[in-house]
This record gives structure tokens, C-alpha cells and sequence, in this order.
């Protein structure tokens, strides 16, 4: 993939449809992005999950266009999609055939049920042991339309009915995917929720060992038809680096909390030493379509320590909740439905409450780790918490997930801190000094500063916590020794020369 910026959205909450987002990406948004990141574009995109509960994973929703569409945005762009690797919704027609025909169906052994894990039964412990983002048990008791009685597995909601990925019928479903997406130009695939892909009768069934298997043999059948793979998982930091080994690229989730957290305490210790351990090969984000991670910068699940003390989560969560007005408390855990235990939802600048030239130093630092940035289509016009949606919705993620007009993109792209966070975007995806290496320093703890430099040039990311500014000077080709720098603070000059 380019070493460029990436847009990450839903095409209807930004631009209402492919055509739209093409015609976007084309005029304001010209120069900001080299890929897009297309959350799910399947049908339909408002089932349960806002689309991450595909009926028909194969077909691009009618109100958004065509496969015509999608290869016609990847001619200007790099696209990466989403392969929903766990689930399938119940009104999938593989489901809809089980259902009637039950477990005659050709499709039966395509659906995991409670006795397909558990062949021998189960015990308290065993199902204690099983790993879940949300409260409860990971089961539905289903009535099917023919009459039989199953305990489906579904990890998310019940809605979504896990597949077993290593049944024929799954794997055909799953490389089926696969070719329509090469037949579309997609040049990179995003395994959702592949870490609860693999259940195991007396383990966590998330993450395990089978697991990285089933990952690797997913990886190289995306290879063979030229696509790149991108792994989502939310766990320990040590498993992320541990299955960055064996793909293209991994999440850095890690890195929205760290942020928040060196800024709130005026500290960047803790990302300081993560930036020295954390995998090259990342993705580097920090809001995206679901809420603010704690579970990457926590403890493990075997008590391994976190990069973060449970003392200092706290203290970043509830920050946040003061900093948002008590908004993202409202959208968190059990005050709304969606449940995630380890995230917190809020928009990234609710977080920051709202202070511009935090934003902006967040951003800096975002785009000078290593890796391959996406920005978010909310976090892009500094958006913040759409209570309105919440209200009606009552799903907590959807506090993130405004549905833009036309009208308040032409607005937000005239804000002064956006008009800035273009500036330094549009650097980065230019400059020539990011094709090369990076360098760390750390005089204290307040200071951080990210060199990148690739021959004569070079471009220098300084961070004071203690003035809370972010200072970005680099070579500026063509002018001599004169450099040109770009300055976090409001009220400085967006960008300028520096004699």
C-alpha cells in the first residue's frame, strides 16, 4: 500500500453514496488521502450493526451504487474493505436455507452450535473460560423455521451467526468474498473480528493458537489474488506484535489511548516506551468507527502488565468523561446498547474537549509514528459527539458516526483547525523524508521529538508537553537552507517559513 494517509468512512454518512464520494475525494478533499478505507458497503449497511452484519457480503447496497462504483473510486485510490471473517447476519440466504431445512441443509455445518464446539458437553469452567467483549454468554436459543431447536453460537448479537471457518461451506463463503474483491481492484482486506474466529472446546476461543493458523492460511489465499491483509483485533499489545509476524499489517490501538494519556498528564513515558517495542508494519489511527480502546494499553489476561497501570486507565477514562461533558458516558458500557467492555465512545475531539491545539498535536504525533495513518471520516472535520443520533439510536457508537450534509462538510472544511489538520495531512502524504528512517528522542518526560529523514531530506516532529505545543520544521526542496515549519498552536501561522 502507499505510504500515505487513508480515509476510513461509511460511504452514506459522508457522502451519501459512491458517486459522491468519488466527487468528494476529487474536490475539497483533494491531496489528503492516498487510499480509502470503505467500512462495510454490503447489503445492507443499516442492518444491526450499521453493515458489520452482512446479509449478502458478495453485493454492493443499491443506494450506494455498484461494483461498477467501487472500481471506478480504486482507479484514483487504493481501497481496503472489510472481510466480516466471524459472522453472517440470520437473513443471510445461507441462514434463511438452514432455517428451513435445518440440519438436512447443505448449509447446516456452515453455522456453529453450542454441541459443534462443545461435543462432550460443557461445565461452568469451560464456559466461564470463553472470551466475550460484551456481558453474558455467546449463545441464542433459536427456534429454526423447520422446527429444530439449536443454541447458535453469536459472539456480537444475535443477529449475527457466528460461521464455522473451517467447514467447506465456510471456507467457500469466505474465498468467495475473496474473489469478488479482487474482480473489484480492492488492494487490501481488513479481517473483522478475526480473532474470535476460531472456537475450541477448553480455551478462551479467542486468539488461540488454531487461531494464527487460520489467519496465516487466510492470509495467503489473499496474497495469491494480489491483495494485502489487515488484522483487527483488540487484546494484550504482546499479541499484536506477535501477529504482525505473519501479515501485512496490524492496528495500532494502542496508540489513541497513549496519546490521551501523555497529554492529559503532561507525560509521554508511556508512549514513548511503546513506541520502541510496537510493531513497524501498523495502521496507525486514532478514532475510528468504534470507541477509544482501554484493553490495548491493559493488562492480559494472564496478569502480564499493560502499558498502562489500571490506576492510570481509570484516571484516562474518566478524563475523557470530564472533558466530554459527561457525553461519552452516556454512549459507554451499560448506559447504551452495543455493549463493548474495553471501549469508551466519544469522538477524539470530544475527548480532548474540544481543545484545537491538543487536536492538532495528536494528529502531529499520529502521523510520525511509523506506519500507514488513517483519519477517520468524523475525526477529519474535528466532529464532535452527535447526541441527536444517540438519543435515537441508543446505540453507543453511534455517538461517532454522524451522518454528515453537504452542507456542514463546506463549513467544516473552512474551520481554521481543520484547514490545519489538511496542511500537515497534505505534508505528509508529500514530503519525501517519510519514505525514509525515523528517529526517536526523549530528553524528559514532556519533550518528544520523531525525526524522519531519507537522503538531503528530512522532516523533524518536536512535542512540548509543558507548553503543550507541537512544532513540525522540514527541508523545503528547491529553497536552499531555508526550511518551512508548521505550528500546533492556535493563532500561529499555518504553515510558514522559517528563516
Amino acid at each position: 500500500m502507499y505510504n500515505k494517509i487513508q480515509l476510513v468512512t461509511y460511504v452514506d454518512r459522508l457522502s451519501g453514496d459512491l458517486k459522491g464520494l468519488k466527487e468528494l475525494s476529487e474536490g475539497g478533499l483533494s491531496g489528503l488521502f492516498g487510499g480509502v478505507h470503505l467500512l462495510p458497503f454490503f447489503t445492507p449497511i443499516d442492518g444491526a450493526d450499521a453493515g458489520f452484519d452482512p446479509v449478502d457480503h458478495t453485493e454492493v447496497d443499491a443506494r450506494l451504487g455498484s461494483w461498477a462504483d467501487v472500481r471506478r473510486l480504486g482507479v484514483r485510490f487504493e481501497l481496503v474493505a472489510d472481510l466480516i471473517v466471524n459472522h453472517i447476519s440470520s437473513d443471510s440466504p445461507q441462514f434463511k436455507l438452514f432455517s428451513k431445512d435445518g440440519t438436512a441443509s447443505r448449509f447446516a455445518g456452515m453455522f456453529l452450535t453450542f454441541d459443534r464446539v462443545f461435543t462432550a458437553g460443557a461445565r461452568e469452567e469451560d464456559l466461564l473460560q470463553i472470551y466475550r467483549p460484551r456481558p453474558g454468554l455467546p449463545f441464542t436459543n433459536v427456534t429454526l423455521k423447520c422446527g429444530e431447536k439449536h443454541l447458535l453460537w453469536t459472539t456480537f448479537t444475535p443477529q449475527q451467526i457466528d460461521i464455522d471457518v473451517q467447514h467447506p461451506e465456510g471456507q467457500a463463503y469466505l474465498e468467495t468474498i475473496l474473489d469478488h474483491f479482487q474482480e473489484a481492484g480492492i488492494r487490501m482486506i481488513r479481517l473483522d473480528a478475526v480473532g474470535y474466529a476460531i472456537k475450541k472446546a477448553g480455551t478462551s476461543c479467542f486468539m488461540i493458537p488454531e487461531t494464527f493458523q487460520f489467519i496465516a492460511d487466510l492470509t495467503a489465499l489473499a496474497h495469491v489474488r494480489g491483495m494485502e491483509v489487515l488484522v483487527e483485533i483488540h487484546s494484550h499489545y504482546a499479541q499484536q506484535v506477535q501477529i504482525a509476524k505473519q501479515v501485512d499489517c496490524v492496528y495500532d490501538f494502542a496508540l489513541p489511548p497513549l496519546v490521551l494519556h501523555s497529554l492529559f498528564s503532561r507525560d509521554a513515558t508511556a508512549l514513548r516506551h511503546w513506541l520502541t517495542v510496537r510493531p513497524q508494519n501498523c495502521v496507525t489511527v486514532l478514532d475510528t468507527h468504534d470507541g477509544i480502546g482501554v484493553i490495548d494499553v491493559g493488562a492480559g489476561p494472564g496478569g502480564e502488565a499493560g502499558l498502562l497501570s489500571p490506576a492510570e486507565i481509570d484516571r484516562l477514562v474518566e478524563t475523557i468523561h470530564s472533558r466530554s461533558n459527561g457525553e461519552s458516558r452516556m454512549a459507554t458500557g451499560a448506559a447504551a446498547n452495543n455493549l463493548d467492555l474495553y471501549q469508551v465512545n466519544c469522538t477524539f475531539f470530544d475527548a480532548l474537549g474540544r481543545r484545537e491545539n491538543e487536536y492538532l498535536i495528536a494528529r502531529a504525533l499520529q502521523f510520525f509514528v511509523s506506519g500507514i495513518p488513517q483519519v477517520y471520516y468524523v475525526g477529519l472535520f474535528a466532529g464532535t459527539n452527535d447526541m441527536d443520533l444517540l438519543a435515537r439510536s441508543r446505540v453507543g457508537r453511534d455517538i461517532n458516526r454522524h451522518f454528515c450534509t453537504p452542507a456542514e462538510i463546506h463549513a467544516s472544511l473552512d474551520k481554521p483547525v481543520v484547514r490545519r489538520l489538511m496542511d500537515l495531512m497534505r505534508l505528509r502524504n508529500s514530503h519525501t523524508a517519510f519514505a525514509g528512517e525515523a528517529q526517536i528522542e526523549m530528553p524528559n518526560a514532556r519533550r518528544l521529538s520523531i525525526m524522519w529523514k531519507q537522503a538531503e531530506h528530512w522532516a523533524t516532529l518536536d512535542v512540548d508537553l509543558h507548553e503543550m505545543r507541537a512544532l513540525v520544521t522540514y527541508s523545503n526542496p528547491g529553497a536552499g537552507d531555508i526550511a518551512a515549519r508548521w505550528d500546533s498552536q492556535v493563532g500561529a501561522a499555518a504553515l510558514e517559513v522559517a528563516r
